[in-house]
């Protein structure tokens, strides 16, 4: 994941969960050890399609539903897959195998999150890093049949983010269902946008 996205999903996610607007660039370069130029970036982007909106001192968040749209965008899930398989066996059976740290994202994190699908799903998502990467293999390839060809299982590598929260979040959710290709992704988009705009 580029820095650009990190500073963008800690924007957009201390929006969501801690109801904070008004943000420093020293305060985000310190908290996240990234330089004030890449900062500066990232929130000169977010400012130039309306969505932010740059004070004397700070700079607030005016535009959530722009902000969300640009991160998606300019999210590149597919290059933070570090690995994919296919596992001959249910969706559900390949949830329950995981080994714990990992985190489900996706359409398993929807439905972990929520308790609830708006469609049936074929593919598992999760973050994991390395140790738990080698558990995961060691795993599947013990108990079950495996392909290359028509992955439904991918593991997407932590970032910082990830690895501070420890959970799956509804930007991160939003961005990364965004970022999928099955048909069906549409549906759980619907729905995050009907809890993330709301009001």
């Amino acid at each position: 994941m580029k820095k650009k996205e990190i500073v963008c999903f800690k924007i957009l996610n201390d929006f969501i969960e801690k109801k904070k607007n008004s943000f420093t660039q020293l305060e985000l370069s310190k908290e996240m050890n990234l330089s004030l130029s890449v900062i500066n970036s990232a929130v000169k982007k977010l400012e130039e399609i309306g969505a932010v909106k740059i004070l004397n001192r700070s700079f607030k968040l005016i535009d959530l539903k722009k902000a969300l749209y640009f991160l998606a965008s300019i999210r590149n899930l597919s290059k933070d897959i570090i690995f994919k398989i296919r596992i001959e066996t249910s969706v559900r059976e390949i949830e329950k195998i995981m080994p714990a740290g990992v985190i489900f994202t996706g359409y398993s994190g929807f439905k972990f999150k929520y308790n609830y699908v708006p469609a049936d799903y074929s593919e598992v998502y999760v973050y994991a890093n390395e140790s738990e990467l080698n558990e995961i293999k060691r795993r599947i390839t013990k108990d079950f049949k495996i392909k290359t060809q028509n992955p439904n299982f991918f593991v997407i590598k932590k970032n910082i983010l990830i690895e501070k929260y420890k959970r799956i979040s509804d930007i991160f959710l939003f961005v990364d269902i965004w970022n999928m290709k099955e048909w069906y992704a549409s549906d759980f988009i619907k729905e995050l946008e009907n809890k993330l705009f709301k009001n």
